[in-house]
């Protein structure tokens, strides 16, 4: 692995941290310990191997966090990890709300990113759920139904896209929500584009 150096690139996210800032910071000195590369991704510090992520640091409002990209894949033997939301495939994290917590894990955090990275060089993948396995809202079924160029257009986005609309559809309780997610999503994905694009 490279040398531990923080990259000045990603000083400003610690330094502009107005919660958490002591935990970031120590967050931050154990990862550069375990000599992964440091760069700045989706606005957060993110740490590499050989140009794959391994862990990111991150901060919310009742908790900062790593997330560990491929994290369902990981032993976890002092169960810490945590699956965000049950959308949430590949990625774990370990919460954190005081700094005495980091510190107290600091060795297990070191063997965990450290497992992360080896799971990352052995080229194991996170067997993802097949685009065919999610659910699909009545309300874009209805359109598919009805408008075949629609669905046709839905079908030649990427499976994350589709995905992550299919998410997106089927979460509302109301029927009338549903609808109109889809209705207001109809140019994007005759564009081809996704719903973060």
């Amino acid at each position: 692995m490279t040398e531990d150096s923080a990259n000045s690139k990603v000083d400003f996210y610690f330094e502009k941290a107005e919660k958490w800032k002591s935990e970031l910071e120590q967050m931050r000195t154990i990862v550069l310990d375990c000599h992964l590369s440091e760069e700045l991704k989706w606005g957060c510090p993110c740490y590499t191997f050989d140009n794959a992520n391994i862990v990111l640091i991150h901060s919310f409002k009742e908790y900062c966090a790593f997330l560990f990209f491929k994290g369902a894949l990981m032993k976890d033997p002092d169960n810490i990890l945590i699956q965000q939301s049950e959308n949430v495939q590949a990625a774990r994290q370990v919460r954190f709300t005081n700094t005495q917590d980091i510190l107290a894990k600091k060795e297990i955090l070191k063997k965990y990113i450290f497992e992360a990275a080896e799971i990352e060089k052995s080229g194991q993948k996170v067997e993802l759920k097949k685009v065919s396995e999610f659910e699909i809202a009545e309300e874009l079924q209805n359109k598919f139904d009805t408008d075949s160029d629609f669905k046709k257009a839905f079908y030649t986005l990427t499976p994350g896209r589709q995905r992550a609309y299919l998410l997106h559809f089927s979460q509302p309780k109301q029927s009338k929500t549903r609808e109109a997610r889809v209705e207001k999503n109809i140019p994007r994905i005759l564009d081809g584009k996704g719903l973060n694009d």
